[in-house]
Formats: structure tokens, sequence, C-alpha cells
């Protein structure tokens, strides 16, 4: 049983993880177009800030139900269609609400945050967090339903027509602007810049949600307030966790404007760190897609006798491929960082500080599955409180003396606090017995390995890439003979029965 419910996880996330992958592949490919395009790292600063003001806004604008609806959808006693449409109504209120407060007060609000010559990117921004946040709900209702090739089909489209009109203003109207400014400029102002990234956002997003109508219109828009209240009280300690854990990956981007008296430099500086956090992210994306199948897993899959053996050996191999991941990365980081401009290079020391960080908060989410089965939301959102306290403490404490390194050092140190908090409480309310030797021993592979990397470096770049794939081709091979046999591994093994 436990061997087909891992088929099944990892078919799954083979689909969330091949548009995941693809998506956010496809926006690191939009990181060189900003760091080569815009005129200084400043400029990508303000691009950093503003999208980690809207990651905030988007976790209290949801206010925990996507997992709620996750949650009540699965129960027996009930209506998966009114869950759905009760949910709908509810976030559709609350986001429509925000939107049209934020576009009223743009200007008082965009005097605050220090971007007082464009209101309109707080307006921009505002309507696209709120059509976000409606949108995380049929989402949420293609994964219920088991429909992850449309999942991945609509979230590719976004992203596609993100990158599209992000090219399309920062690349080709330029050049249209030059040759033939008749053609464009009734809508097109060179100087405007950053801004149209925020327009081709707010396109994209637009389309995806008209795209999601058809999924939208099938809900049961009857709403059940007695239903609205039992998955309030479920959710809202998932919201104070949402907010501490957005908080603790956004809240150095969020407030490192304000740690400096010298503007210019803040924002110079939080560009670099920007720039080069988003190099990191491949881990992330690995992240993301273990967590869209994983979630319906573990509700789906609670009351199974052998559920424990499973949510194990998923960890095993969540934080097996987590640490190859960090290795390929942190061995080729010679190549990732022609993604930046070279004057961003000075930041790649975060890097796999960073990787770790991301690391740490995966295995987190993997063990946060025993307050979320046991109905102790609450467990949850404290753990992710201490984590904000520590981020927040580090941060405002030695970013102005170190600068964003003391921010990388920060989310590092939140990330494992929580993980040992949650790993700890969990065996208390919900003993799972994890392979605790088996990830003990590829964690210190994989440090080994990359200590051997910085000890052994060479003036030749292409030498050094030689010398640590063969590093990596060793923590494969050990992979491949413990945990991974080659006949175990899809379409490799074909190969092995005709053998």
């Amino acid at each position: 049983m436990a061997q087909r419910q891992m088929k099944k996880l990892a078919k799954d996330t083979a689909i969330y993880g091949l548009s995941s992958i693809i998506g956010k592949f496809l926006n690191w490919c939009l990181v060189p177009l900003y760091t080569y395009v815009l005129p200084s790292s400043a400029d990508y600063g303000i691009v950093t800030n503003l999208y980690a003001w809207t990651a905030l806004l988007l976790v209290i604008l949801t206010y925990g139900m996507e997992t709620g609806f996750f949650r009540f959808a699965n129960k027996s006693q009930e209506d998966p269609n009114k869950v759905y449409g009760t949910t709908l109504i509810s976030i559709g209120t609350t986001s429509l609400l925000f939107a049209g407060l934020c576009v009223i007060f743009s200007h008082p609000i965009a005097n605050g945050m220090g971007y007082e010559n464009h209101p309109e990117f707080i307006a921009m921004l505002a309507v696209i967090v709120a059509m976000d946040a409606f949108d995380a709900i049929p989402f949420a209702y293609l994964r219920y339903k088991n429909r992850p090739i449309k999942f991945a089909a609509l979230k590719l489209f976004m992203i596609f027509m993100n990158i599209l009109f992000n090219i399309f203003f920062l690349v080709l109207c330029p050049i249209i602007a030059k040759k033939a400014p008749s053609l464009i400029d009734w809508f097109y102002n060179p100087s405007y810049g950053v801004g149209y990234i925020f327009v081709a956002n707010l396109i994209s997003t637009l389309s995806v949600t008209l795209a999601l109508l058809p999924d939208i219109r099938t809900a049961n828009f009857r709403f059940d307030s007695d239903l609205w209240k039992r998955m309030l009280q479920y959710s809202f300690p998932l919201l104070i966790l949402g907010i501490a854990g957005i908080l603790d990956q956004t809240v150095d981007k969020i407030i490192f404007p304000f740690l400096f008296e010298d503007k210019a430099y803040a924002a110079s500086q939080l560009g670099i760190y920007g720039a080069c956090f988003k190099i990191s992210m491949v881990m992330m994306m690995f992240t993301q897609a273990f967590r869209y199948a994983y979630e319906p897993f573990i509700f789906a899959q609670y009351k199974d006798k052998d559920s424990k053996e499973a949510y194990a050996e998923a960890m095993k191999y969540f934080v097996i491929f987590s640490l190859l991941i960090f290795l390929g990365m942190v061995f080729y980081l010679d190549i990732f960082k022609f993604l930046i401009r070279s004057d961003y290079w000075e930041g790649l020391r975060v890097v796999p500080i960073v990787l770790f960080s991301y690391l740490f908060q995966g295995i987190f989410f993997n063990l946060s599955l025993w307050y979320k089965l046991t109905d102790k939301t609450y467990y949850g959102a404290i753990i992710s409180i201490i984590g904000s306290v520590v981020v927040l403490t580090i941060n405002i404490l030695f970013v102005p003396i170190f600068s964003y390194m003391a921010s990388a050092w920060a989310s590092f140190a939140c990330y494992f606090v929580m993980m040992l908090i949650s790993y700890f409480l969990g065996q208390k309310y919900m003993p799972i017995k994890y392979d605790l030797k088996t990830m003990g021993i590829y964690s210190a592979i994989a440090l080994t390995l990359y200590g051997i990397s910085l000890m052994i470096k060479t003036s030749s770049t292409g030498l050094n890439l030689v010398f640590n794939t063969i590093l990596l081709i060793f923590f494969v091979l050990y992979l491949i003979k413990h945990d991974l046999p080659l006949e175990n591994i899809p379409v490799v093994n074909r190969l092995f029965k005709k053998i």
C-alpha cells in the first residue's frame, strides 16, 4: 500500500514539478533580463521590495482558506462543492474590498512606502494580489479534483503571458521607440522602466483569472455561514502561521530600505541581494512542487494504517533530492552566475546559505503535517511566530553592519529553529519514525563534498567544474547503490527487464 501511495505521490509531484520547474525557470530568465536591462541594481531593488510586500499581502488575503478548503472538502460529512463555493465567496469579497481601498488610497500608501512619484505601482500591485488571492481557490480545487495537468497548463499560461509582455515592454518597445516612435508613443513611455514589469504582471494575472472562469462557475454559490465560521476557526491559526511564515521569507526585503540612512545605497544592496536570492530558487521549485502533491496526499491518506510509513519515506527522499539540488547549484555556481550582470556577483556568497534555508523550510513543511492532521494548527502559528522573531531580530541588529549577508544568515537561523521545534513537538503529538540515520548520512556526505570543493579550488574554472562533477557523480552513485536502485527507476527499469 505504502509503495503504491509513494508512486502516486511521485507521479503527481512530477506533473506539478514539471510546471513549477519550467515556470520558475522561465521566471529565472526574467532575472537576467531585469539585471541587464534595468539601469542599476537600485531599480531591481524596487522590484524586490514591492514583490516582497505582495507576497505578504497574498498570504493575508487568502487567510489560510486554501488549506482549510482541503481539510473540509475531504471531510465525509461536508459537501465539497458547498465548501468550494463558500470559500470562493469569502475570498472574493475580501479581495475585492482590499483592491478597492488600495486603489482609492494609493497616493498616501505610496507616500508612506517611499514611492510618492508612482502611486500607480501600488494600485496595480493591489489589483494583482487581489486576483492572485481569489485564483488560489480554483487552483486548489483543481488539485483537490486531481487535475494536475490543467493546473500545470494554467500556471504555465500565466507565466508565458508575463514573460511575453515583459519582453514586449522592456526589449521590443525600446527598439521600436528608437526606429519608429510614432507606432507606440500613444501608450509607451521610455522613462517608465520598472513600471512596465508591474503592467506585464497585471495583464498575465487578469488572463489566467479569465481562463479559470469555467472552473469557478462549477461552484455552488450558496454561502454557508456555519461552514464558513468552522473553516475560519480552522484556518485562522494558519493565517497567523502564513503571515509569520512569509515574514520569515520576505521581512528582510521589506524592512531593508528602512535600515539605512542612505536610501540609494539600500536600494542598490537590496537589488544585489534580490538577484542572487533568485538564483537559489531551484530549491524552492522542488519544495513547491512537492507541496502541491503532498498536501492533498496527507489528508487523503491519513486514515490508512501505514500512512506514517509513507510520510517517513516521503521525508527521506525529499531530504536526499534536496541535497542533490544543493550540490548541483553550488558545484556549478560559476555557470549560474551568468544569469545576472557581473556587478551583482559580489552577492553570490549568499547562495549556499539561502539554499540550506530552503532545505530547512521544506523539512519544516513536511513536519507540519502533525498539527494539520491533528487540528492543532495553533502550534504552527506559534512556531512561525518564533521564526519571525528570530529573523526580524537578526535583520534589525546586523543588517546595518553586515548588509545582506546578515539577511541570508537570518533566514538560515529562522528555518533551522522552526524545523527543530516542529520535529520535537511532532514526535510528542503524532510520533513518526523518520529515518534520521539515513538523512544524517546523506547530509554529512553532501557537506563533506561541498567542503572538499571549496578546499580544492584552482584558477581554472573548467577544471573546477570537472572536479565538482566527479564529486556530484559520487553522491549520485551512493544514492543509486543505497536508496534508489536503477531497476526501481521508471523507464530505466525497462532496460533491466530486457536484460
